[in-house]
């Protein structure tokens, strides 16, 4: 009975080192994760070596691992930046990014998990300082803003080009410009506007007045054609295809052939 102890508390004390033990080496990587290996005991990070995947994981209880999201990201970004005439804008933009999973490890040892402030950001706004930079206030409001959302994504693809970054797309949510400016493009749109409307309409009267002249030439054109093909003679046998027609009538008349100046045929009474 006193041996039990003894021999009992060794085998507790193995059990809760082996527990802990395996604490410490049991790693579980969650979906859209990868992990990186620490190994405290070596080189640190080896960034040849494949990340861990989703799942779960033996490791040294003395190494360590690094988590990193590897699902899209989004960043929301606020930036002041100049117009080319010097004049203050704010735009709001949403990144889409993520890290290559396979250079995870490189990225790693190179920039750190903090890759979004060492990299993506200030990428995003040196672009977005130079591509703002090369328009007016009235090009950002209005018509080029699919343009320069598309030159900011290139400039800031340009700049993360082999960070181990994939970025995806950038959107410009809003361009804010100075009140002033902005009352005074909207006037400025609403007067191209009108001016466009109203020369539509001008140009409308035009073809309508156009179209009218046309088809009264066209109707000139077919009477003078008309009356110069009518003889006296295509007169007097048009006056006695009419007479003949008339006088089948089953309405009572008198019709004297031969009368008149022009020797047509004169039709008397309708009784």
């Amino acid at each position: 009975m006193d041996k039990l102890p003894k021999i009992g508390l060794p085998i507790i004390v193995i059990l809760i080192l082996v527990i802990v033990v395996l604490a410490k080496s049991a790693v579980t990587i969650d979906a859209g994760h990868a992990g990186v290996l620490y190994e405290t005991l070596g080189d640190g990070v080896d960034p040849d070596k494949e990340p861990l995947g989703p799942g779960f994981h033996l490791i040294a209880p003395w190494n360590k691992v690094i988590d990193y999201e590897t699902r899209q990201q989004q960043l929301f970004e606020e930036m002041r930046v100049l117009s080319s005439n010097g004049l203050e804008i704010q735009i709001d933009a949403t990144a889409w990014y993520n890290p290559v999973t396979a250079d995870i490890g490189k990225l790693h040892n190179q920039k750190g998990k903090d890759y979004l402030e060492r990299i993506i950001q200030p990428a995003i706004r040196s672009a977005a300082r130079s591509v703002v930079g090369r328009y007016t206030p009235e090009q950002l409001y209005s018509s080029k803003r699919d343009a320069i959302q598309e030159e900011i994504f290139q400039e800031t693809e340009k700049i993360v080009k082999d960070q181990y970054i994939q970025l995806n797309n950038i959107l410009i949510r809003d361009v804010t410009l100075p009140p002033t400016i902005k009352e005074a493009i909207e006037r400025k749109l609403k007067q191209e506007q009108e001016s466009l409307e109203y020369e539509f309409r001008l140009v409308t009267a035009q073809k309508e007045a156009e179209k009218v002249r046309i088809e009264a030439q066209g109707k000139a054109d077919a009477n003078r054609i008309l009356s110069a093909s009518l003889t006296d003679k295509i007169l007097q046998d048009k006056g006695i295809e009419a007479t003949l027609k008339l006088s089948e009538s089953p309405n009572a008349k008198v019709v004297v052939v031969g009368s008149g100046d022009s020797g047509l045929p004169l039709i008397l009474g309708n009784n």
